[in-house]
């Protein structure tokens, strides 16, 4: 599931920086082939909900795969998979306190994040969304968002980025674009970290550090926010 044990490691420290994920409810949204998934429940989570629909962009025979790996960790009773998008899923039994979504805000409504800046229509379908994940997340929950700018080096040049050749910049949107949003939906506190190049050991991560390495490297970002019990704020800037 991953190419570097040690990477990975390193990675998921980083990603569940100061969350406790023990006895906690995960949804982890567009979880791909869970791995998130597995690595919450396996640090203790006392229910994993993985959302990844089978349909266009998803991989033929996810749940079968996902379905084995649960059973390697002994963790078939805390992790699920849904095969199911968030605006159709049924939570059940409560909220969540931690959401995640990694690689997975820009597939939320793709054509509406293409065009999010530039009209009030896209941005609506995108707090309806929010809405949504607003609901399903109780109060002081954590909610981390993993993706790629859209502003990035070798976009501006018009060439390909050798790091993130399949990268197509104008489906992703900037992380203050995104927090902006989720005040609607009652996040508060954006924290936004830029993740380092994750190939070259502890001098790499340093030297790659920071807004601008990432801008020349992959744009890639997670942004933090937490729940709060308020109500949603109707005024957005970007």
């Amino acid at each position: 599931m991953h190419p570097s044990a040690r990477r990975l490691r390193f990675y998921l420290k980083a990603l569940f920086a100061d969350v406790d994920l023990r006895d906690s409810r995960v949804l982890d949204i567009g979880g791909g082939s869970g791995l998130f998934s597995f690595y919450a429940a396996c640090m203790g989570a006392e229910k994993v909900v993985c959302l990844e629909p089978e349909s266009e962009g998803s991989s033929s025979g996810m749940s079968a795969r996902f379905r084995r790996v649960c059973e390697k960790l002994g963790v078939g009773e805390k992790a699920t998979l849904q095969p199911v998008t968030i605006q159709s899923f049924d939570p059940g039994d409560g909220p969540f306190d931690v959401v995640l979504l990694h690689n997975s805000i820009n597939h939320l409504d793709e054509p509406a994040c293409i065009h999010l800046l530039e009209d009030e229509k896209n941005r609506e379908i995108y707090r309806r969304i929010f809405a949504r994940i607003g609901s399903l997340s109780a109060a002081e929950a954590n909610l981390i968002v993993c993706d790629c700018s859209r502003y990035n080096l070798f976009a501006r040049l018009g060439i390909r980025n050798p790091l993130a050749p399949s990268i197509e910049w104008h489906k992703h949107q900037a992380p203050e674009v995104w927090a902006s949003l989720l005040r609607d939906a009652g996040f508060r506190d954006p924290k936004i970290t830029w993740i380092p190049f994750n190939l070259m050991g502890s001098l790499g991560r340093f030297l790659t550090s920071g807004k601008w390495a990432a801008y020349c490297l992959n744009s890639r970002f997670c942004l933090r926010m937490k729940k709060t019990n308020e109500g949603s704020v109707h005024e957005t800037s970007f």
